[in-house]
Parts: C-alpha cells; sequence; structure tokens
C-alpha cells in the first residue's frame, strides 16, 4: 500500500477522519480508505492527490500530497 496514489474523497486533516480512493494494482482496482494527514495540522481537501505513506490494516492510511 506504502507509494500507492489516490484522491481525497472526504475531508483529511487534524483531528477529522478523512477517506480517500486508493489505487491498489495489486487487486486491479481503487479501494476506499479512512485517512489521516502524515503531516500534523495539515488539511487536505476534497480532491487532492496523495500517496500513502503508512497503512494501517485493514482501511486505514496516512496520506500525504501527492507532487504533480
Amino acid at each position: 500500500m506504502v507509494g500507492n496514489t489516490g484522491r481525497v474523497t472526504g475531508k483529511v486533516g487534524a483531528g477529522l477522519v478523512g477517506e480517500v480512493l486508493v489505487h491498489v494494482p495489486e487487486r486491479q482496482g481503487t479501494e476506499a480508505f479512512l485517512a489521516h494527514p502524515s503531516v500534523p495540522d495539515e488539511t487536505l481537501p476534497v480532491g487532492t492527490p496523495v500517496v500513502v505513506v503508512e497503512y494501517q490494516p485493514p482501511r486505514t492510511v496516512y496520506v500525504a500530497r501527492a507532487l504533480a
């Protein structure tokens, strides 16, 4: 999961549990995960491209803004 990319579908931020859709090539699709920011106090609005930096099974990821 670490390194996979996706897009924010529910605002991610400090004190919030957001949601992201992440492309999972191993399963040939896109899946929804609960998401937290990897950088404290960062807010990622809906539509922001992200990369997974930490994965906590079964459905939680920590994400950072993807470089364009």
